[in-house]
């Protein structure tokens, strides 16, 4: 790893509604070096979503700035694909046609397109699947095609907004493990979103612990565990136990807010 390949330096998110300011993110510093795997963990609402958008262009922060890839951040951009959670696929295209679909906006001759798919498709096991619609794969198949198009414009940043949650156990650990498998072979920087503690210590080089609104980080923690990571290890579940601490801590915040909040009602 080399020098920072996303640099957030005190960033803050304000959202204006009828009533209030509500402060989603308050003063975030994160420097990313290129290739890391980082998990931002937190309970619902500290802003792990709002920061993530935030690196991706989609909504931009009120104060401070984020740099990606040597960019400052104005726009969603090449260098920074996205997973969502709801897949995102058009429902209309095959697989293939999907995960062609940015390579054609992007004008490459037909040939580079082709070859590129049939990689993606050998790479994710799909290749079975690649006349098939979206209405017709499992959950976990429709995330690799996501996954897949992400990948088809090889964006060096990943940005993942709980990708797995919506998915049973096992199909959630076999693209975790998938996941890791491309990550180690195409050496991508990845933010992945995500409220599963295990998740994060399964999958990341570093957990960034934020809070409750305002998000903050509470805390940035580099995970030393050797890889492959075993859930049922005496080490894995003494970091559980103390990121689990940490989370708690944010979701008695949070209930206390929504208490204070009721009573005002």
């Amino acid at each position: 790893m080399d020098s920072a390949h996303i640099s957030v330096a005190h960033v803050g998110k304000v959202f204006q509604t009828d009533e209030r300011a509500v402060v989603a993110l308050q003063d975030i510093n994160l420097e990313i070096p290129r290739g890391q795997f980082v998990c931002l963990l937190g309970p619902s609402g500290c802003g792990k979503s709002t920061l993530l958008n935030a690196i991706a262009g989609f909504a931009l922060p009120s104060s401070g700035s984020i740099v990606a890839d040597g960019q400052t951040v104005t726009a969603p951009g090449p260098e920074r694909g996205m997973v969502f959670q709801e897949y995102a696929l058009f429902p209309w295209m095959t697989v293939a046609e999907n995960i062609a679909f940015g390579l054609q906006i992007k004008g490459l001759a037909k040939a580079e397109i082709n070859a590129t798919v049939d990689r993606l498709l050998a790479m994710l096991s799909l290749s079975d699947f690649r006349n098939r619609y979206p209405k017709d794969l499992s959950g976990g198949m429709r995330q690799r095609v996501a996954i897949a198009r992400v990948l088809a414009l090889d964006s060096p940043i990943m940005l993942m907004d709980e990708p797995f949650g919506a998915l049973d156990a096992l199909t959630r650990r076999n693209l975790q493990d998938e996941l890791l498998r491309i990550w180690a072979e195409l050496k991508k920087t990845i933010i992945f979103v995500t409220h599963s503690i295990e998740e994060a210590i399964y999958l990341a080089d570093r957990i960034i612990v934020m809070t409750y609104r305002p998000g903050t980080v509470k805390r940035d923690l580099m995970v030393e565990l050797p890889r492959m990571r075993d859930p049922a290890a005496p080490e894995f579940n003494a970091l559980k136990r103390e990121l689990g601490q940490l989370v708690m801590e944010e979701q008695q915040r949070h209930h206390n807010d929504e208490l204070r909040m009721a009573a005002v009602d």
